[in-house]
């Protein structure tokens, strides 16, 4: 325990010792000189060994039941890298006095730390101790359903925001766009976002990753378009941590270059986020050159940065520079994780390199990481494609849980590879209990029947994708126009310049046959 050379103020020592030296008469406003030199303190505590040395001052020198200490206690403990959740509950539980100051630090505490049930439950007995809630609670409540997906909770909290005028606030409104996001219901995000008053960059952000996580990537693409080019608002590291996913996933070639050239404009540093969602981009799009110089230029890479590279290698066909890339990764000290695990095993399948993968699969447990099922479906694809069924079955039956559709599914395109029928038939059967509604499974088996010269097989496959009414998966084609992606299918009149399009293709239609007359003639 450490020692006050004054009982009105800390002691230097205990100051330095931390490195949290303040200067008293800098700090006083009001009150004793100890009180703000503690205030400071908790404000400037990161490690948790510190801030509990800080607790135990604060308890004998008598300032236990301050409530302005014991709630800056409380954030620190939940807002730490590793979080104390249990120091955090005894410290609010001990408290006499508590104000909504202490009840929302607890609650967004427990919001964004994981717990969110145990946030509302704490938002209910706030109200039933008569603590009226401010907008700051309905932020943290609205956080926590959006982290259960508790979209009817939700609704509830949205209807007494709207009742107390606390939507026309813009921090408030950001929670219900992010909330929306979240739960799925991002139409209604937008038409919130379409009546906000008052907008910030947090607001776009928001949106444009809601689209983004609904499978909207168009739409994305179109607000980022409106708020950069309309409204003259600059990006931030947030916003283009958002939309490159939407350009890798499109290939948009063009919005990836622009986002590019801004970073290097806006003098921006290339962190790991921002350089993995550009080498995906640029991997997507056919320029593994220019992924590999984004590459070097980010500085602290991180296992996202490594698995970003090398999947790129992987997708162009690299298999030897992917696998030296991680075998590098490694010898630099970097842990691999199951998603790097999982990448390369994925290269490895698609590449027949059976003696390869099986090293890496047995590595993981070298590592800590545990297999899930996607790193067994790889490995049973592996096999599978290398013909080497019963391996691939005997894998399976080594599986410490039971086999999923991943799994299972990963067999059946082995056995459809290998012409293996009579295996294809059992594994259909529990692949069709997992997934009754999987139309794809059903459509593979009746190509394996129709080739077997089994039409009456073939025909009972597509009677049960009738009958159950289950729709089979539709191709498509996308188009990109001006950084808009029109999508079409088979006689689709959704688009809303249809009816030219098929005028031209008519005209085109009849054309080509004008030539064709011509040429033959």
């Amino acid at each position: 325990m450490f020692r006050f050379h004054h009982p009105n103020r800390l002691s230097a020592t205990f100051l330095r010792r931390f490195g949290h030296y303040v200067s008293v008469t800098d700090n006083i406003r009001n009150g004793p000189p100890h009180f703000y030199d503690y205030a400071n303190l908790l404000q400037r505590c990161a490690a948790l060994d510190v801030l509990r040395k800080v607790h135990a001052q604060i308890i004998t020198t008598g300032f236990q039941r301050n409530p302005f200490f014991l709630t800056k206690l409380i954030g620190g403990y939940f807002g730490g890298e590793e979080p104390d959740i249990d120091s955090a509950r005894k410290v609010f539980d001990q408290m006499l006095d508590r104000d909504v100051f202490s009840w929302n630090t607890v609650i967004r505490g427990y919001a964004s730390t994981g717990f969110p049930g145990e946030a509302l439950y704490l938002y209910n007995l706030m109200t039933k101790t008569g603590v009226p809630a401010n907008k700051f609670t309905f932020v943290f409540v609205l956080k926590a359903c959006a982290v259960m997906r508790e979209g009817t909770r939700g609704d509830v909290f949205h209807g007494m925001v709207f009742k107390l005028g606390f939507d026309r606030d813009v921090y408030v409104s950001n929670a219900l766009l992010a909330f929306y996001c979240n739960v799925g219901e991002i139409r209604m995000s937008q038409q919130l976002f379409d009546g906000m008053s008052e907008k910030d960059i947090v607001s776009w952000n928001t949106m444009i990753s809601g689209f983004i996580e609904n499978g909207q990537e168009g739409e994305a693409v179109v607000f980022f378009n409106e708020m950069v080019c309309l409204h003259n608002l600059r990006p931030d590291n947030s916003t283009l941590v958002s939309i490159l996913p939407a350009c890798a996933r499109t290939s948009d070639i063009r919005m990836g270059l622009w986002i590019h050239s801004y970073i290097l404009k806006s003098g921006m540093e290339l962190d790991s986020a921002l350089g993995s969602g550009l080498i995906s981009t640029y991997a997507t799009s056919g320029h593994v050159k220019t992924a590999e110089e984004v590459f070097c230029w980010v500085r602290n890479k991180n296992l996202v940065v490594w698995d970003a590279m090398i999947w790129c290698y992987g997708m162009h066909g690299r298999e030897e520079e992917a696998l030296c890339m991680f075998s590098r990764m490694i010898e630099l000290g970097l842990f691999p994780d199951g998603l790097v695990f999982l990448c390369v095993l994925s290269i490895c399948s698609h590449a027949g390199l059976v003696k390869r993968g099986w090293e890496i699969f047995l590595r993981m447990e070298q590592y800590g990481v545990t297999k899930t099922e996607e790193h067994y479906a790889c490995m049973v694809d592996l096999l599978g494609r290398a013909g080497l069924l019963s391996e691939a079955l005997e894998v399976i039956e080594s599986m410490p849980f039971p086999a999923g559709k991943d799994v299972y599914g990963a067999l059946l395109g082995a056995c459809r590879i290998q012409n293996n029928l009579a295996l294809a038939e059992k594994v259909a059967e529990k692949l069709l209990l997992l997934e009754p509604d999987n139309a794809g499974r059903y459509m593979l088996l009746a190509k394996m029947y129709k080739e077997a010269g089994r039409l009456h097989d073939e025909a009972r496959m597509r009677k049960l994708l009738s009958e159950k009414k289950i729709r089979r998966p539709v191709g498509c084609s996308l188009i990109e126009i001006g950084s808009l992606h029109h999508i079409f299918v088979v006689n689709d009149e959704s688009h809303p310049s249809s009816q030219q399009i098929f005028e031209t293709l008519k005209n085109l239609e009849g054309i080509m046959e004008d030539e064709l007359v011509t040429r033959h003639g």
